[in-house]
């Protein structure tokens, strides 16, 4: 996906699992892929260089590269 795909507040749920998570924090914290499922939703926070995003979900907020995400239609 291209990173002009999303928007602050734009839904968006995870097309494929990343091989791990990293936490959006201060100091990010790398976290094992499962904290979140394929198809689970969660809102963009903001937009981090290189493509990534901070996604808030139900267990957290997470950087996540563009292209494990899809927009919620």
């Amino acid at each position: 996906m291209s990173d002009l795909a999303f928007s602050v507040g734009d839904r968006v749920q995870v097309a494929t699992l990343p091989p791990f998570l990293k936490t959006a924090e201060t100091m990010p914290m790398l976290r094992p892929p499962d904290l979140v499922s394929v198809g689970e939703e969660g809102v963009v926070l903001e937009q981090k260089m290189g493509g990534y995003w901070s996604v808030r979900f139900e267990r957290g907020a997470f950087l996540i590269d563009s292209r494990y995400l899809e927009r919620v239609s």
